[in-house]
């Protein structure tokens, strides 16, 4: 079935200034084509001087794209990674030469460069280099006025390459250099090219400060912009031959961009696009073998952790070789920010960071061995899951084979080694957050640091791989930190739960603990619980939130607690109930939901926050529930657990 597609009729008035562009740009080429003697064509190019021209014009071009490449590339790179001082004036020096008129930049150039220059006698006396009037001196021309196309077409794509892709590698082991040249350079390929192009185009054709600044000498200086100038005085039609061909150059690398220049998207056919590999149970290998406590890594270390976070998240951590934390808290709580910190990623908070006695604070990313496995799994889309999961060992310079042999084993437990071969964009969501995990885990890393690692897997491979992941940190000699949003995460992987607030901890203690005792409203609805902060007073405890609580424990009056009631032990009724209830309200029903074999109902009532009860699918049609139905709800006052805050 093919998409219809909606065509818009633009306006005349829009229309037609459109129209009058195109023609005024279409015009003069049609000039060109319409006043060429084809005839004559292949004499004018193939003239001695036509020949000898191009020849020089493709040494200077190939000459000015090396230089540009050897001193563009780094300089794009800092303008789209690095915050300084100056970097609008640097940005501004890249762009003047593309609006400098090109005698201009001649003139400039023989100020700075000529034998009467800044820096030309130096170069003469020290090196014996002039470059006016030599072919060098065109390269420097070229070069001046092409590299500001790579540059600006090289940072624009370094801006849309996320960071976490070259953060991801440093946290595997990869210096910054192999970073830049294995991981940065590949994915930005697109716009180098595309830069890469323009500029070769742009010295090809460059005139104005090729003739100011080092002269029109035949065989030396003379290229072609140079000899169809030349050829316009005696010569017109070869100089439209020649013009021509210059034409069909420059209309070639354009025609090759298609639109990468501009930022436009290549259309891809829908062979090119490749096709994700259905998730599939795949499961775990039957008899697999687990490597036993303490061999994790081959040097069978072991490192507690000690860490002391300064800045916006503030806290001290220490926990013993082979330890899970949790880390839980509401969006904003400084999750994210605490792992960045102790990978040394992030201004926003500071660590000194002790692993097994050996203080890293000052050691750079790639040198803590530190995993980090963010959010969206970072895998490197030029890469293989297989090269994916070998890249730490490879910069760890463990040798090709058993690098790959080690990974793939990873791949094997994880249950998507028959992927091996397969690259991201063809894995499922499922699939690509499973390598990442094995990358992470195949790195020998001594603390290890998961964000979410399971939040895109379904709720089948979740429960797989969490048995995998929980089986495989047991045999861990290091720590490992687990930000997770799933309650089931938090209490089946974790030895610790780690409730941050504002940055600062709020409770550090075992599953169970928090599980009993939550000191943050927000955990408690993770858990599945009301949670209902106030403070207490004579008669109970007066919510924040408006409403007063009757409950069974005794607290000093004044004192600020937590209110934990569970949703199984709230009653809801049609009628008003009586009895032994001694909280009462009555409310709305606003959301029904199914949690396993059961139903949770929201009510919203004046008199009390918002409260979540558990009934039976049974008993909420014997009730009649349903949204927007008047209900009335009840909680004893020996059903209510306070925690103090």
């Amino acid at each position: 079935m093919s998409r219809l597609r909606t065509r818009t009729r633009p306006p005349v008035a829009l229309a037609l200034p459109a129209l009058l562009a195109v023609a005024f740009l279409l015009l003069p080429l049609i000039g060109i084509l319409t006043r060429t003697q084809w005839g004559d064509l292949d004499t004018h190019l193939s003239s001695p001087g036509v020949v000898e021209a191009l020849k020089l014009s493709l040494l200077v071009s190939l000459w000015a794209l090396g230089l540009s490449l050897l001193l563009g590339v780094p300089l794009a790179w800092l303008l789209a990674r690095v915050d300084f001082r100056g970097k609008p004036l640097v940005r501004s020096l890249v762009l003047l030469p593309m609006v400098l008129p090109p005698t201009v930049g001649g003139v400039a150039l023989l100020l700075g460069f000529g034998r009467r220059g800044l820096l030309g006698p130096w170069l003469e006396d020290a090196f014996g280099v002039t470059l006016p009037f030599h072919t060098s001196g065109a390269v420097v021309a070229a070069t001046f006025v092409a590299m500001p196309f790579l540059v600006i077409s090289l940072e624009g794509a370094l801006g849309g390459l996320k960071q976490s892709y070259e953060e991801t590698a440093a946290s595997l082991g990869a210096p910054p250099v192999r970073v830049f040249f294995t991981v940065t350079l590949p994915m930005v390929a697109p716009g180098l090219i595309a830069g890469a192009a323009l500029t070769w185009a742009r010295a090809l054709g460059e005139f104005g400060a090729t003739i100011t600044f080092a002269g029109n000498l035949p065989g030396t200086t003379q290229t072609l912009p140079l000899q169809v100038y030349l050829l316009l005085q005696d010569e017109p039609e070869a100089a439209t031959s020649v013009s021509l061909l210059l034409l069909a150059i420059a209309m070639a690398v354009l025609i090759a961009l298609r639109g990468r220049w501009t930022g436009t998207p290549v259309a891809r056919t829908a062979a090119e696009v490749p096709k994700p590999v259905e998730e599939t149970p795949s499961p775990l290998p039957p008899g697999e073998p687990v490597e036993p406590a303490g061999n994790f890594h081959r040097d069978g270390g072991r490192w507690p952790l000690h860490a002391t976070v300064t800045g916006f998240t503030h806290l001290t951590l220490d926990a013993a070789p082979g330890t899970t934390i949790a880390v839980v808290g509401e969006n904003g709580a400084g999750k994210t920010t605490l792992l960045r910190a102790l990978l040394g990623l992030t201004p926003r908070a500071h660590a000194d960071l002790v692993l097994g006695g050996t203080d890293v604070t000052a050691l750079p990313p790639h040198r803590r061995q530190v995993a980090w496995v963010p959010q969206d799994g970072a895998l490197f889309p030029h890469l293989s899951a297989l090269a994916n999961t070998a890249y730490g060992l490879r910069a760890r310079r463990v040798p090709r084979a058993d690098a790959r042999r080690e990974a793939q084993a990873w791949l094997d437990r994880l249950g998507v080694g028959h992927l091996a071969q397969r690259r991201p964009a063809q894995l499922s969501g499922g699939q690509a957050q499973r390598v990442a995990l094995a990358r992470a885990l195949a790195a020998r890393p001594r603390l290890l640091l998961l964000d979410e690692p399971l939040a895109a897997l379904d709720q089948t491979t979740r429960a797989r791989v969490r048995h995998t992941l929980r089986t495989h940190l047991a045999g861990f000699g290091g720590v490992c930190l687990i930000v997770t949003h799933d309650p089931v995460e938090a209490v089946s992987l974790a030895d610790r739960v780690l409730v941050l607030a504002d940055g600062r901890t709020l409770q550090d203690a075992p599953p169970a603990e928090v599980t009993r005792h939550p000191r943050s409203p927000w955990v408690a609805r993770m858990l599945g619980r009301n949670a209902w902060p106030g403070t207490a007073s004579a008669d109970g405890l007066a919510l924040a939130a408006g409403g007063r609580l009757v409950v069974a424990e005794a607290l000093r009056e004044g004192a600020r607690a937590l209110a934990i009631i569970a949703p199984e032990a709230v009653s809801v009724h049609r009628d008003r109930p009586g009895g032994s209830p001694r909280n009462v309200w009555r409310g709305t029903v606003r959301e029904v939901t199914a949690v396993g074999s059961r139903l949770r109902v929201l009510v919203s009532s004046p008199e009390a926050p918002d409260l979540v009860a558990e009934i039976t699918p049974e008993a909420a049609a014997e009730l009649g529930i349903a949204d927007g139905v008047e209900v009335w709800t009840s909680v004893k006052a020996t059903e209510v657990t306070l925690v103090p805050l």
